[in-house]
């Protein structure tokens, strides 16, 4: 998709409208198209160091502009929701949080979509059986769905006692636990393709996921909204440029449906380790399909020189943010040592 197609997606009225809408309060980031199978530049600050942000419909378009020698195409939001994002320490600060979304993330191949539905059904019936409903709603992002609870599920009562990433994070944590069977039997049914059936908590501190109406960050696909009620008739086709279906009701809530839940899930998980250690807390769930007996036995031989190579590619790119370059590096390393 070229740049100038790109930018007429985000011209349209609704487009801005639902970008901004739910950008509003959240920390924004912008991904570069992908060009020759590598990621784009993913853009997280302004040029003067600020958080990056997204607060009226006028800012999309001004945004894409200002940035548009990255070949900006997809944009994205914190499940945090702050008090404020006006210098770079508001984000390093928990108490800055006011709000945080819980999202379950499912992913695969696009030829997968029938069992991400499956999964999705799976936990969205899950949460009804636990007294949240009205404050659901799930999006297509290509390749996957994603199932939230509104933020604003959650009173400010609750809130005020306990932090808002430990809520999202409880939540999420404690319904994979609980339906890991059968997402676990969806996910050995899933076709095999490129890309691995997945389900996962993702909850953490700079956690974003894909706006409403964004484009995909390669597919020319856009991320598309919709509520409980429509998971059995859904379909990919629904983000499509040419024939997009988006239901602007995900912002719809009840204050307070989430807060037993949230209480239940915080006893029985613990909260989110970037507020420091929790007892209850223990290593997040992800669940995907087993490896055939064979094929784990090779997955699990793991040498000295893999594992040395992947411990210093990694020490490279956290000091640096440079991928290709890591992996350079930690192969290099690795030969020496």
């Amino acid at each position: 998709m070229s740049l100038e197609a790109v930018a007429r997606h985000y011209a349209k009225p609704m487009v801005k409208e639902e970008v901004a809408r739910y950008c509003a309060g959240r920390w924004v980031a912008l991904e570069g198209a992908t060009v020759g199978g590598r990621r784009g530049v993913f853009l997280r600050y302004f040029r003067d160091g600020r958080p990056l942000t997204i607060s009226s419909p006028s800012d999309v378009e001004e945004r894409l502009h200002a940035y548009r020698a990255l070949r900006p195409r997809a944009v994205y939001a914190s499940i945090n929701v702050y008090r404020r994002l006006s210098g770079a320490g508001d984000v390093e600060d928990p108490s800055n949080v006011a709000r945080a979304s819980p999202v379950w993330d499912v992913d695969a191949d696009l030829g997968a979509w029938r069992e991400c539905l499956e999964a999705a059904e799976a936990i969205v019936s899950w949460l009804e059986r636990h007294g949240v409903d009205r404050s659901v709603f799930l999006k297509w992002s290509g390749r996957g769905v994603h199932i939230h609870v509104h933020e604003g599920a959650f009173s400010a009562e609750l809130l005020a006692c306990r932090h808002p990433l430990d809520v999202a994070f409880a939540v999420v944590e404690y319904a994979l636990r609980s339906v890991k069977d059968e997402l676990k039997r969806v996910a050995s049914k899933a076709p095999r393709g490129g890309r691995e059936f997945k389900v996962e908590n993702k909850v953490d501190a700079k956690r974003v996921f894909t706006a409403p109406l964004s484009l995909h960050r390669e597919l020319d696909l856009c991320c598309v909204c919709f509520k409980p009620n429509d998971l059995r008739c859904f379909h990919p086709s629904w983000a499509e440029l040419s024939e997009v279906r988006h239901d602007t009701s995900w912002g719809v809530f009840e204050e307070g449906e989430g807060d037993e839940l949230a209480l239940e899930a915080l006893k029985a998980v613990g909260g989110c380790s970037w507020l420091g250690p929790s007892k209850a807390a223990e290593a997040r769930t992800v669940v995907q399909a087993e490896l055939p007996e064979a094929a784990a036995r090779a997955a699990a031989k793991l040498g000295r020189f893999q594992v040395m190579g992947l411990l210093q590619a990694a020490r490279y790119y956290l000091v640096t943010g440079d991928l290709d370059r890591a992996k350079s590096f930690g192969l290099n390393r690795a030969v020496f040592y």
